[in-house]
């Protein structure tokens, strides 16, 4: 049966309640933040479909796909593709129309891109008469999940540079021999979601030259900067990273997460029309006109885009500068307040996405997840996670800075994280992970308590005591006492 509207309102309105609050999430690379001038714009006209170019003129002039000069579409100006090909420094004429189209998000982009690559590689690859069945693309380790999904999506070999301690970015010199003649791009990260790092695009472009120079082939790079996009030009104009780089023939980036836009916006940039096969391009014309289309889904609201617009011209440069370095600058009263600590090793570098990505000198007695866990109660979403092969043995913390995290709220993070480690100090060190070695080792606790680190007494012949085992509260009790002299015996030693 239906129910009354404010019923409905509010039961689903009590769940939301449960929820985290988006500003303290702080795992999330996503904007949580717009001024309520572009919230009420996106409100506007959240019910007006993205695709339905002819039915909405002005809104398909702000963002629809800008193939003007290719498809005589030469009434459209896609002002935000422009506006971000010339950010990257795409080789365009004063008057000339960009290459791109607005995406869900860099997944989608990512997917357009690597079909684009995988197309001209086959058209290629058919021309000269040569097998087309096995296309591959090379990459980082450190790349996000939506590059596992293309490669399996659209059936290309995924071939991953590992990672190694201290090192947790792609290896250009790796990459580059790695590459082959079924080899449709290799994808550079500016800004990996794991410490934020910049790859040397510039050193994969240059090393990339001299062995197309040698074998004849042609392999380009696509850089996929959904982070970094918008960071790296405002506060690293002379980082060589975009088109300024002749083998970079596309870049993505994600409007929804440094360029300040809400969750549902992305980009996808070509360097030249010639970068982009045709075939691909679908047109329609049962909307009222000839509308060419380049994109996996078809309707979606529009919303985000004219947000996206809004933010680049009420910013404008000048704007977007101020706002990326704001973000470093409290990324730096973070990472020093932590180091002050003397308790963590900073995984992050200073030139990157703003962010702080940090381990414990010493988790042998409390580990990273059990900071994570901790942190919640103070209202922190702060993830912790291991690095992929080979660097799965490194755990880090990782705190993401976006444009309403304030000095102040870096500052209290910093105070709750020290409350976090005081309290877990007294506490026992991962009492059910002791208690399921000693089941599995079939180790004894011996009525009279534990005589050693590990709980276990011997006997006079040095052998465990077997056939005398304690309950699970006895044998917990036993070790946290245990702990509580360990604490102790430390503090004065430091004192």
């Amino acid at each position: 049966n239906s129910i009354p509207k404010e019923a409905a309102y509010q039961i689903i309105n009590d769940e939301l309640m449960l929820d985290g609050n988006p500003r303290l999430n702080l795992a999330s690379f996503v904007t949580t933040w717009m001024e309520p001038e572009c919230n009420k714009l996106m409100m506007d006209s959240i019910n007006k479909n993205y695709v339905d170019m002819d039915e909405y003129p002005v809104t398909t002039e702000l963002q629809a796909i800008s193939y003007s000069l290719l498809f005589r579409i030469l009434s459209l100006r896609n002002r935000c593709v422009n506006i971000i090909a010339r950010l990257f420094n795409a080789p365009l004429e004063e008057e000339e129309t960009a290459i791109g189209v607005g995406t869900v998000g860099s997944s989608e982009a990512i997917m357009l891109a690597g079909l684009a690559f995988k197309r001209l590689w086959q058209n290629k690859r058919k021309a000269e008469g040569k097998p087309y069945d096995k296309p591959n693309i090379v990459t980082g380790a450190n790349v996000q999940v939506c590059w596992e999904k293309f490669a399996n999506y659209f059936e290309v070999e995924l071939k991953e540079v590992k990672l190694r301690e201290g090192y947790y970015v792609m290896d250009p010199i790796q990459a580059v021999e790695m590459v082959d003649e079924n080899t449709i791009c290799v994808a550079a990260i500016l800004g990996s979601t794991l410490n934020g790092e910049f790859e040397d695009v510039k050193l994969l472009n240059d090393l990339l030259i001299q062995k197309n120079k040698l074998t004849g082939w042609d392999t380009p790079i696509h850089v996929d900067a959904a982070s970094g996009g918008f960071i790296a030009p405002f506060i690293y104009p002379e980082l060589e990273w975009d088109f300024r780089l002749p083998l970079v023939k596309s870049i993505n980036v994600s409007g929804h997460k440094y360029g300040l836009v809400y969750a549902g916006i992305g980009w996808v940039i070509w360097r030249t029309k010639q970068d982009l096969p045709e075939e691909l391009i679908f047109h329609i014309n049962y909307l009222g006109a000839d509308q060419p289309t380049f994109t996996l889904n078809f309707s979606k609201g529009s919303s985000q885009v004219i947000a996206q617009y809004y933010q680049l011209i009420r910013l404008g440069y000048e704007g977007y500068r101020n706002v990326m370095e704001n973000c470093r600058e409290n990324a730096i009263v973070l990472k020093e307040g932590l180091e002050n600590t003397g308790r963590f090793n900073i995984v992050s570098k200073d030139e990157g996405v703003p962010l702080v990505a940090f381990s414990l000198k010493d988790n042998s007695i409390h580990n990273e997840f059990e900071v994570s866990e901790t942190l919640r109660r103070f209202g922190w979403i702060v993830p912790a996670y291991t690095m992929p092969a080979n660097a799965q043995h490194i755990t880090v913390l990782r705190v993401v800075i976006r444009e309403d995290f304030s000095r102040t709220l870096a500052e209290r993070l910093v105070l709750d994280i020290v409350k976090v480690l005081h309290e877990l100090d007294t506490l026992p060190a991962r009492l059910s992970a002791k208690l399921e070695v000693a089941e599995e080792n079939n180790l004894i606790i011996h009525p009279n308590g534990p005589a050693d680190p590990a709980g276990i007494k011997k006997d006079d012949n040095n052998n465990n005591n077997k056939g005398i085992k304690k309950t699970d509260i006895e044998v917990q009790r036993e070790v946290t006492d245990y702990w509580k002299k360990y604490v102790l015996a430390r503090k004065a030693a430091v004192c």
